[in-house]
């Protein structure tokens, strides 16, 4: 037993040296990288039709590796809770509210660093291993969808109203995809009879790598707080 438990320990500790060295990666992509247009599907042209609108809302969750981190977490979290739906659903219902938010010019303050404090919280409910309870994390989901909503109706403020529509409808759908995807793969790796031992560890060196883009992406922010660029 002892053996089999050392074993075990020894599998945990590669895998999460691999996260590790994944996640100093890309912290270090991260922080040398230039401010990114990156999260403007049509390149950082404003869309104009439905169709531009629809397509800018499915890309920005998925270019955005930030906010893509986070969809993966809430649905990887929903998965190890009870009654977890509620995590990825509470997160998707506020960001739509969040971006009415800002497209109804309310202000809200240090969104990057709340985004990017996000992610590297949700990491850490996902490495720990007596994390809150499935009311809490919904919360916690929700109060954060305000701010990736916020952070999404940048790229789509002072559009048209039907590339609105669609933009609103193109991002919602996405990130419940990828968020049930998540839930649907962590359920799948926990409920795998041969890997019942090992899904706890697999699911946490996941956590582990979102720390690691969680914590990259605040790190660049606070830097660029204390540090701010001549005529940014």
């Amino acid at each position: 037993m002892d053996k089999f438990k050392d074993f075990r320990f020894s599998c945990f500790s590669k895998v999460s040296q691999q996260a590790g060295a994944l996640a100093v990666l890309i912290s270090v992509l991260l922080l040398t990288a230039t401010p990114a247009s990156a999260h403007h599907g049509m390149g950082g042209r404003m869309p104009s039709t439905f169709f531009e609108g629809f397509i800018s809302g499915i890309a920005h969750p998925l270019i955005g590796l930030d906010h893509f981190a986070f969809i993966v977490a809430i649905g990887l979290l929903g998965a190890i809770k009870r009654q977890g739906i509620l995590i990825p659903i509470s997160f998707v219902l506020t960001a739509m509210l969040g971006t009415g938010a800002h497209l109804a010019g309310i202000n809200f303050p240090g969104v990057e660093l709340f985004v990017s404090g996000s992610i590297l919280l949700f990491g850490i409910l996902l490495v720990i291993k007596d994390s809150p309870n499935t009311g809490v994390i919904a919360g916690l989901s929700a109060v954060a969808g305000l701010f990736h909503g916020y952070a999404y109706g940048e790229s789509i403020f002072g559009a048209e109203m039907t590339p609105l529509l669609a933009y609103l409808i193109g991002f919602t759908v996405v990130q419940l995809f990828v968020s049930l995807l998540a839930f649907r793969v962590g359920k799948a790796t926990i409920l795998r009879r041969e890997a019942e031992l090992q899904s706890p560890a697999k699911l946490r060196s996941a956590g582990l790598v979102i720390c690691g883009v969680g914590l990259a992406f605040f790190a660049s922010q606070v830097i660029a707080v204390i540090f701010p660029v001549p005529g940014g």
